[in-house]
């Protein structure tokens, strides 16, 4: 599973279920090769040994060419628990908008600073 700035999951995995814009399913081995765009939601793989865990990814694409599954997503966290997956996302989400929060208070104080300058230019003239 690729996401912008790292790899989160690089391993072999015997099942994938996740919803795509025409509902769930599941891929199996030896699937037929095809690509589908993820929606927002839970994506659950089987390792080898029958072992499930979960990822909550915000959309992407998913690519099947033979044994080899990739997923590309914008944002994604994974966890081997579903219920340490709830709290994991909700921690993320509420740090994401913090940081929008800070990013939209620094934009308001650049543009009113920009606003005060053009002000003070013009009484000059």
């Amino acid at each position: 599973m690729f996401l912008p700035n790292r790899v989160l999951v690089d391993e072999q995995v015997t099942k994938v279920s996740a919803e795509g814009l025409h509902g769930a399913f599941t891929l199996l081995p030896r699937h037929l090769d095809f690509a589908v765009v993820l929606v927002p939601g839970l994506l659950i793989y089987a390792d080898a040994g029958g072992g499930e865990s979960y990822v909550a990814v915000d959309g992407g694409v998913m690519t099947k060419v033979g044994d080899e599954v990739r997923v590309s997503t914008l944002a994604a966290v994974r966890s081997d628990r579903l219920e340490d997956l709830e709290r994991t996302v909700r921690e993320e989400f509420r740090r994401l908008t913090e940081r929008e929060r800070s990013a939209r208070l620094a934009q308001a104080r650049i543009e009113s600073r920009v606003m005060q300058e053009m002000f003070e230019f013009e009484e000059a003239l």
